[in-house]
């Protein structure tokens, strides 16, 4: 699972729009809310980015080997309290919660943390899962070429790239 920086905009309008139809939020602006959201997708993805640049440290001066790196990602989170992959979801959605409680564009929250959990993290997964729709429809496209080689490893990318700009995130 993955956070597009280019996806902020549409998920933080996404979430914002559908608590207040559904009247579980009060917000005075709801432009202001979602740079609310979006505060808060951005500070993941910064955070993320941190943390994998400081676990590509720890192995350029332990001389591990780069396999590694998902581990050492893993252990420099868990410290900061930070998670990613499907349990980001939830940390991001926890975060989303907290902001609401403290921001002044968010008048009032009618429902528990609970629910409203139940309403943002399936906005969440669909936007953050785009990498295996992404990654199907690459492979659906040069399935006429053997995987593995140089020529698909190719091809691979600039189709990865096409795709991607198909779906907005470059």
């Amino acid at each position: 699972m993955r956070l597009y920086k280019e996806k902020i905009p549409s998920i933080a309008s996404e979430i914002i729009h559908t608590l207040v139809k559904e009247q579980d939020i009060i917000v005075d602006s709801k432009e202001e809310a979602q740079l609310d959201v979006e505060s808060v997708l951005e500070e993941y993805i910064r955070s993320r980015r941190e943390i994998t640049e400081e676990a590509k440290q720890k192995i350029k001066s332990a001389k591990l080997p780069y396999s590694n790196l998902g581990k050492i990602m893993h252990r420099i989170a868990e410290k900061r309290g930070f998670s990613f992959g499907e349990d980001g979801v939830r940390y991001i959605s926890n975060q989303v919660l907290e902001v609401f409680m403290q921001s002044n564009n968010i008048n009032e929250v009618f429902t528990d943390d609970y629910n409203l959990r139940k309403k943002i993290e399936p906005i969440l997964i669909a936007n953050m899962t785009l990498d295996k729709t992404i990654d199907a429809e690459v492979r659906k496209r040069i399935k006429n070429i053997e995987e593995g080689s140089s020529s698909w490893d190719i091809e691979y990318r600039k189709m990865e790239d096409r795709i991607k700009t198909k779906y907005g995130l470059k």
